[in-house]
């Protein structure tokens, strides 16, 4: 059952980071491996930082914190690659 409950916060986390960053959704699948990698991502760094998600609410922020900096990342290596194949 738990399984079930992070792919819903993964994929509504998926889906607000998109909202965030683009300004609309990229559809069921991306939302949701962006929202699942976020949450690893957005984990990994609340750690960094000496901060624990705790609750359905904190795992959300730090999904959503995550999939921000996922998508931030990929925006600027596609630019980076852009820039190089027009050379």
């Amino acid at each position: 059952m738990y399984f079930l409950w992070y792919l819903l916060i993964g994929l509504v986390a998926g889906w607000l980071a998109n909202l965030l960053v683009k300004g609309h959704g990229s559809g069921l699948v991306v939302n949701l491996i962006v929202g699942i990698v976020g949450g690893i991502l957005g984990g990994w760094i609340l750690s960094l930082l000496g901060l624990v998600a705790v609750g359905t609410l904190g795992s959300l922020i730090a999904s959503v914190v995550g999939a921000v900096v996922l998508l931030w990342i990929a925006s600027l290596l596609a630019r980076s690659s852009k820039k190089h194949s027009s050379q």
